[in-house]
């Protein structure tokens, strides 16, 4: 007998950040953080979960390859959901396998972690008939995955308990409140980052003295301006707040020692454009904010969407023959005038700086796949489809 369960859960993307935790066994931050949930139809990670009284042992595959079953996070998940399960005694000892997969780069700072243990909390969740907030145990697998529970934008409070009770996340509003808000995300490059986010944490907290200046005296009152703005939808106080919060996260990065430098010159440049594009038109059109990593994701409302992908292909155009270049929503774009370009004094880069585009919008949290089809796992519990 088997009980099988497919999820797909969606990246978030923070425009107050998570950097730093003051428990790392816990995963325990240092400040409040806020992110936008995007949409799983465009981005996702996707898992299945099966339990079984015929396997021997606990198995996991990503993104095609096995990996080690007894990684702590993986298993802090998986003591936290067991400690918590409603399945009748016997059923708990039953051994699982586990199976998951990425639509998009992983470990190349676009929250890959965090959709995956969301997606894993969520899959193990209903597999174990597990009722009431799930972000306390997506948060014990990666920090952010706590924010990815829920769709809309989301905070995730640090609590002050020492045992991590009451640092959870929280919807702060649903998608359907900011329908008009989109998301552009630039792939810079889809490698892997050289210093991976938990590492980097470790070593801003122990060397860099801006960062404890943003934990005690920016971050609190900052995240409660950027919670106001998403209430009133207020694009202009949002775009504002979600490049300054940026630009000191990436600040606090170059201030740690051995300095932490997850953009590159293409990144800067995107940086540059946005703040140039928003003097041309008088307005404050587009916000961009990195995470550790080199892609870009810019935040505008969908009425703005066809001029600035315009702009983009202008100055950072794509291959002539480039396949799968632009992904997700359909847009038409809008070529910019000869004045404006005038106006940007910006210079055009060669073709191919950008891998692709992908334009999304704000979108909800997990959701279950209920067809067989979808599984990843066939019926004796190995991999199909999961590379």
């Amino acid at each position: 007998m088997n009980t099988t369960v497919t999820c797909i859960a969606p990246v978030n993307i923070a425009v107050i950040k998570y950097w730093g935790k003051r428990d790392d066994s816990l995963i325990l931050p240092t400040n409040d953080s806020i992110s936008a949930t995007l949409d799983t139809a465009q981005l996702h990670a996707k898992t299945t979960v099966m339990i079984s009284s015929d396997f021997k042992e606990d198995r996991i595959w990503l993104n095609g390859k096995e990996e080690d079953i007894k990684n702590t996070r993986l298993q802090n998940c998986l003591k936290e959901i067991r400690k918590r399960s409603q399945l009748s005694g016997y059923t708990n000892d039953w051994k699982i396998c586990i199976c998951s997969k990425n639509n998009f780069p992983t470990a190349a700072g676009l929250a890959s972690s965090a959709a995956g243990y969301a997606c894993l909390t969520a899959a193990l969740a209903k597999l174990y008939k597990i009722e009431g907030d799930i972000s306390i145990i997506a948060r014990s697998g990666s920090g952010s995955a706590c924010r990815s529970v829920m769709g809309g934008f989301v905070r995730w409070y640090m609590g002050s308990d020492k045992n991590g009770t009451d640092s959870l996340a929280k919807q702060i509003v649903p998608a359907s409140h900011w329908s008009e808000m989109r998301i552009l995300v630039l792939v810079v490059s889809d490698e892997q980052k050289k210093v991976p986010s938990a590492i980097g944490m470790k070593r801003s907290i122990e060397t860099s003295q801006l960062l404890q200046h943003r934990i005690m005296h920016v971050v609190p009152e900052r995240a409660n301006k950027m919670q106001q703005a998403i209430v009133e939808k207020d694009f202009k106080n949002f775009a504002e707040l979600t490049m300054k919060d940026s630009n000191q996260f990436h600040a606090v990065c170059l201030d740690t020692y051995p300095p932490c430098i997850y953009m590159n010159n293409i990144s800067n440049n995107i940086m540059n454009l946005v703040h140039s594009y928003n003097d041309a038109v008088n307005d404050v059109k587009v916000a961009y904010t990195y995470d550790a990593g080199p892609n870009a994701t810019l935040y505008l409302l969908e009425k703005d969407v066809p001029a600035v992908i315009g702009i983009l292909d202008h100055f950072f155009p794509p291959f002539e023959n480039a396949i799968e270049y632009r992904r997700g929503l359909p847009v038409e774009e809008i070529k910019p005038s000869q004045d404006l370009l005038e106006k940007l004094k910006f210079q055009k880069y060669p073709p191919g700086q950008l891998k692709c585009m992908i334009y999304t919008k704000i979108g909800d949290g997990p959701k279950y796949l209920n067809n067989p089809q979808d599984h990843l796992l066939d019926g004796q519990g190995n991999p199909i489809n999961c590379s």
